[in-house]
């Protein structure tokens, strides 16, 4: 399992080396997901969604210069088919968690279907939460 938690993100070189070195090659050479679902159990969630994706607002964890950059939403997976959007969080690196509603967090991984396959996942992504 690999995961690295974070209360601000990649807020120092520590931190970043840290990342590197989970992943075992060069931030440039990673997919992410940004998962910004506990964002939404807040006021103002919005905007701060908005500020936290172009890097305005704590520590710019999705503009590290990844590879790739997707949105995972987790509210909108149970009416998605899971072989639509299973296969891509098994394609990528990290999984890059927004702060906000840990329970909303919680219960809407659990609504999705995603705590049934993190164990699987783990097994190869690095989580930043």
């Amino acid at each position: 399992m690999k995961l690295l938690l974070t209360s601000a993100g990649i807020s120092n070189a520590s931190i970043n080396n840290a990342l590197v070195e989970l992943l075992g090659k060069p931030i440039a050479e990673a997919s992410a997901l940004f998962i910004p679902t506990a964002i939404y159990g807040i006021p103002g969630y919005a905007q701060i969604v908005q500020k936290v994706i172009c890097g305005t607002l704590g520590d710019p964890f999705c503009q590290l210069g990844w590879k790739s950059l997707g949105l995972l939403e987790l509210t909108a997976l149970p009416s998605i088919k899971q072989e639509l959007w299973v296969p891509m969080l098994q394609q990528t690196d990290v999984l890059l968690v927004g702060g906000g509603d840990c329970q909303y967090l919680c219960y809407w991984m659990q609504q999705s279907g995603l705590t049934a396959l993190l164990p699987e996942l783990l097994q190869r992504i690095v989580t930043l939460a």
